[in-house]
């Protein structure tokens, strides 16, 4: 007997890494793509425990649920540090404006 690949074992490795990838240059969609990969995760692994005779490829979502779950933690970083480095050039505009201007002049 033959064992059938599960549904979508592969596309769940695939948006694991591509949430991975797009950590360091856009966020949400990362954010998206792991989202997306763990409820694919869900239904594959409902799938394959109520008949696992009958499929493989697990170690596929297996490797693509800790993909999927380091991407979205890496993703949630790179948007907070995004926010704190605005947040904190905001601030320190709001510091030189109250020192006095404190920068640099053209004037001799």
């Amino acid at each position: 007997m033959t064992k059938e690949t599960l549904p979508n074992s592969t596309l769940i490795l695939v948006f694991g890494i591509l949430s991975i990838l797009s950590a360091c240059c856009c966020g949400i969609f990362g954010i998206v793509f792991g989202i997306v990969a763990l409820i694919m995760v869900k239904n594959a692994t409902t799938l394959y425990v109520s008949n696992p005779d009958i499929y493989e490829g697990y170690q596929n979502v297996n490797i693509g649920k800790i993909l999927a779950i380091i991407g979205i933690v890496l993703n949630v970083a790179s948007i907070l540090f995004s926010i704190f480095s605005i947040g904190m050039d905001g601030y320190y505009d709001i510091i030189e404006g109250m020192s006095g201007g404190g920068g640099y002049s053209d004037d001799f």
